[in-house]
């Protein structure tokens, strides 16, 4: 087998390290893509500490992930050689689980992840299910398009589903990774828009990524600013903190949403008798299925929705990820081969 080189973690809590690792051939239904960028995500601290089950050793991080094909498997219909193609946290699914046959694609029982179930992106080659493939744009970069396939349809595909209509407020709690393009696609899908962050650092940010409003998390109550605009339809809970999340309850209108795409374990501090009246709902939201990376990236190249990126070689994988270990990363970190 030929060898590329690849970024990975020998064990839990490991440093990340440049590497020699083999290059799989694709499979029956399986691609070989040539990675051309791979986004740094927040999710990958969690990999690194070996949070999630059944990691396979040595790890190569990933999920984010763009590229053209080289090789294609069997029975892969629709893609050929030289095709571009962008892989996201759906990493793929089995087309026959109870879930796959409701076409709930998204919740398939044998779903894969890039990195958790087989090898990730930060490597110079990728082997991937052809059902994890979303077609790359021609107006889109391939770093432009990496982050589009984990926090960019993340946000797209939360705000697109919520019930709020051209007009609404819709407050995005975070101004992150995941809340910098929050903000820009509410935005761009026509809603008032509102920032909500720690402190005064992101405010010029959070305006230029086109917020109509921002609120200071620690200044005063955050329910109560929401209310003082109006109150909203919906807030889209970016940051991984239950606390804040929690703030934002008493700001929704009735049938107003509060979405949560932060991850954390922490408990929502909320009460059933917040929720009772006004008749609120606290959705789970997971990312998208590849069509679904799709539509997010066909949606960025109509309305000019960009993540904020700073690119860095594969050999400053280490770099890049201490960044975001320490907080001070750009909003997206992208590795370029």
């Amino acid at each position: 087998m030929p060898s590329h080189k690849a970024v990975q973690v020998k064990s839990a809590g490991a440093p990340l390290e440049l590497a020699d690792a083999e290059t799989t051939p694709p499979s029956r239904g399986e691609v070989r893509i040539t990675v051309g960028a791979c986004g740094i995500c927040g999710t990958d601290a969690h990999f690194v500490a070996g949070d999630f089950p059944g990691l396979s050793w040595p790890l190569t991080l990933g999920h984010e992930i763009a590229g053209k094909i080289a090789e294609i498997g069997d029975g892969v219909q629709d893609f050929a050689v030289g095709d571009r193609v962008a892989v996201g946290w759906f990493g793929g699914n089995c087309n026959h689980c109870a879930q796959c046959r409701k076409g709930l694609f998204i919740h398939c029982v044998n779903a894969k992840v890039p990195s958790w179930h087989y090898p990730g992106g930060y490597a110079e080659s990728v082997t991937v299910p052809a059902t994890a493939l979303a077609r790359i744009p021609a107006e889109l970069s391939d770093a432009e398009a990496a982050p589009m396939g984990c926090a960019g349809v993340t946000t797209y595909n939360a705000l697109r589903h919520t019930k709020a209509l051209p007009g609404d407020r819709v407050a995005i709690l975070g101004v992150g990774g995941l809340g910098h393009l929050g903000l820009q696609f509410s935005r761009a899908m026509g809603f008032e828009t509102i920032a909500i962050n720690r402190g005064t650092a992101k405010r010029d940010d959070a305006i230029k990524l086109g917020a109509h409003h921002y609120i200071d998390a620690t200044d005063g109550d955050v329910a109560e600013s929401l209310n003082d605009l109006g109150g909203v339809a919906v807030v889209l809970g970016t940051a991984g903190a239950s606390k804040a999340m929690a703030a934002t309850v008493g700001g929704l209108l009735p049938r107003g949403e509060l979405i949560t795409i932060g991850v954390t374990p922490e408990p929502l501090p909320i009460s059933p008798l917040q929720l009772i009246t006004p008749g609120l709902s606290i959705v789970g939201h997971p990312s998208g299925t590849a069509s679904e990376i799709e539509d997010t990236m066909h949606f960025a190249v109509q309305s000019g929705v960009r993540a904020w990126i700073e690119e860095l070689p594969l050999t400053q994988a280490a770099d890049g990820y201490a960044a975001l270990e320490q907080g001070r990363a750009h909003y997206r970190t992208v590795l370029t081969m």
